[in-house]
């Protein structure tokens, strides 16, 4: 049956091949598929444009959060600010920056620049006549005050000086170092009498009323500079630094 077939067959594929349709369609070639053909290329091209698309569509929604997001962080920064600024300034941030900006300006200034802008203002200064009256115009300095002292302390002092007295820690400043003196000379008379060979019983009496008189100097020195003013104390004196003074000589 299957062999019988088999030989039917070319014969009924000639007369379908000499039929008229097959001979319409014979000159009909297909659509080329090697590089893709126009229809598979429309297809292509307007997938692409659909991806563009919906591309843009969610890069223009991700600006627009991501542009919502910095909108609110930079509410909050500027509402904490705002709460740092003094009650008077609040709700004022224009100005506030205004002022900023005019402080960076003005420290970005140079030195040069700074005289400048002095010296101008003192020279509108004089062509106005705002130096013509200044009180002590045309007398001699005051040298009897003293400007960088205590308005208070300096009255006292003026008053002190009137009466030819003197404030108690320049008469303390006086006696200490009177004191210092006088001790210094009986320390080295008594260092000379040791190197000359005397008994070392008198150099340890000595040695002993000095350390005394040495404690009361200091005392002294302390109490001056408790009330001394600032800038103004002295220090005081130690035995084996002077000890060691006197055997260099």
């Amino acid at each position: 049956m299957a062999t019988r077939l088999a030989r039917k067959l070319p014969s009924s594929f000639s007369a379908f091949s000499s039929s008229p349709i097959t001979k319409l369609t014979s000159g009909i070639s297909p659509p080329s598929m090697s590089h893709g053909g126009p229809g598979l290329r429309c297809a292509s091209s307007s997938s692409s444009s659909f991806s563009s698309t919906t591309t843009t569509g969610s890069n223009s929604s991700s600006s627009k959060r991501e542009k919502k997001i910095t909108d609110r962080l930079s509410a909050v920064i500027d509402a904490v600010n705002d709460r740092k600024l003094p009650p008077e300034l609040r709700g004022q941030r224009n100005k506030v920056r205004y002022m900023k900006l005019c402080h960076v300006m003005i420290s970005n200034r140079s030195e040069t620049d700074i005289i400048n802008v002095v010296e101008q203002r003192i020279w509108h200064s004089m062509e106005e006549g705002q130096f013509e009256n200044l009180a002590g115009k045309g007398k001699p300095l005051n040298l009897n005050t003293n400007p960088h002292a205590d308005p208070a302390e300096d009255t006292l002092y003026r008053i002190l000086s009137k009466n030819g007295c003197a404030p108690e820690w320049v008469e303390l400043n006086k006696e200490i170092r009177n004191k210092v003196s006088e001790w210094r000379v009986a320390l080295k008379k008594a260092w000379t009498s040791k190197c000359n060979g005397n008994d070392e019983e008198k150099w340890i009496e000595r040695c002993e009323s000095l350390k005394k008189q040495l404690r009361d100097i200091n005392d002294k020195v302390f109490r001056y500079n408790l009330i001394v003013p600032f800038g103004l104390q002295m220090f005081g004196l130690k035995w084996e630094k002077e000890v060691a003074r006197l055997e260099e000589y």
